[in-house]
């Protein structure tokens, strides 16, 4: 297997004996690459950008900038990164804040090391995978919180929302990208997002909705 076909790894930790085991873990793994370690969280961000590496392992409470806002930061330098939270908590007061983040992942430590290596594997493939006991609160939130007249893009962030809308125009990426001057691979991303949050399969069933529930109003 060639590095191109890897899945390619960056694990932030502030406890170095967390990262090694992780990195000893992953490098017997033919299918993944750990192309970095970062001990904090504004490291993970730098590192992030630099490297844009499919999978990032965030842990959440560390010095200085913490895990969930790592994330949102990490979502914002390389989209096309899932971030899987790796932690010792399950409380709401961490859970939601990182999955509103854009954490897709929320995996407590006490996972068995086959099970983190497959919910990597299902991770970059866009499936979000929980800890039984965050699934149980993700849930319930969800029933408590449903209401009839919920936006169906509130979890849409504002860049998310305008390259909808020139999807749902009919714009390609290389156009899209152009029309927002940055870059094709940075379109890919947001697309992917979008399509990940809506649980679209693919870009023209996210157009169809984005008419169908009035995000885009006839000429």
């Amino acid at each position: 297997m060639t590095e191109s076909e890897q899945i390619t790894i960056l694990i932030v930790d502030d406890h170095a004996i967390v990262r090694q085991g992780l990195h000893a873990l992953f490098k017997i793994q033919p299918d993944c690459l750990v192309v970095g370690e970062a001990d904090s969280g504004e490291q993970a961000i730098r590192m992030a950008g630099e490297l844009v590496p499919d999978i990032v392992l965030m842990d959440l409470v560390m010095p200085g900038i913490g895990g969930v806002e790592a994330t949102q930061m990490v979502k914002q330098v390389s989209p096309r990164s899932q971030v899987i939270v790796l932690t010792s908590f399950h409380d709401d007061q961490h859970i939601f804040p990182a999955l509103r983040a854009g954490a897709l992942s929320y995996i407590l430590k006490d996972i068995e090391p086959g099970h983190l290596v497959e919910t990597v594997r299902q991770s970059v493939r866009g499936e979000s995978m929980m800890h039984p006991r965050v699934a149980a609160r993700v849930v319930q939130e969800i029933r408590d919180s449903r209401r009839e007249d919920a936006s169906p893009f509130a979890e849409l962030s504002d860049r998310e929302l305008e390259v909808l809308r020139l999807i749902a125009e009919g714009l390609s990426n290389a156009e899209i990208a152009e029309k927002l001057i940055i870059s094709e691979k940075t379109v890919k991303g947001h697309v992917s997002n979008i399509l990940s949050k809506l649980h679209m399969l693919d870009r023209t069933k996210a157009a169809v909705f984005a008419w169908q529930k009035g995000l885009m109003r006839p000429n």
